[in-house]
């Protein structure tokens, strides 16, 4: 199985990602060290990606979780999949992923991202990030004002519902 932490900037993706595959043993992989020199420098000069940037980026992703499905390993990614599209994109031929959306307000993301330091992706993009967002139909959806280990264990939760209801 193969799970996509899913979100805007600053929900926790990695925070939860990490979590959730530690407690799942399973390998986790950071999308955002799959962007390019070029994208980040983009992004921490406060300018959203367009479609064409995002595709190269997404294609990685794409191959790490084909390559993944080939071995018969289970990972936990961490991906905006801010769109549809680009969560078909990542879901074309696999039909064990699953994502998770998590889901905050924007007074709590903000302040999330004011407070962290190093990262490129600025509160000033946030209103971007939204607007671009599709709130996915088919996705655990978690709010992220619950703590990250409360958000990990409702996940595995639903997680083991899935597993089961195709037993």
């Amino acid at each position: 199985m193969i799970v996509v932490i899913m979100g805007i900037s600053g929900s926790g993706k990695t925070t939860v990602g990490t979590l959730l595959a530690r407690r799942l043993g399973w390998t986790y992989y950071e999308g955002d060290e799959f962007h390019s020199p070029a994208n980040i420098e983009k992004m921490s000069r406060g300018i959203g990606l367009c479609d064409a940037d995002r595709l190269p980026w997404l294609a990685s992703l794409k191959r790490v979780i084909d390559d993944c499905v080939a071995r018969g390993a289970h990972a936990v990614i961490a991906c905006s999949a801010l769109r549809e599209r680009y969560r078909r994109m990542l879901s074309e031929d696999v039909p064990e992923i699953r994502f998770v959306y998590l889901k905050g307000s924007f007074e709590t993301i903000r302040g999330r991202m004011n407070c962290r330091e190093g990262h490129y992706m600025k509160s000033e993009m946030l209103e971007s990030q939204l607007a671009g967002l599709e709130e996915p139909d088919d996705a655990i959806v978690a709010n992220i004002e619950q703590s990250p280990p409360t958000i990990t264990s409702l996940i595995e939760s639903e997680l083991g519902a899935i597993a089961g209801s195709k037993s």
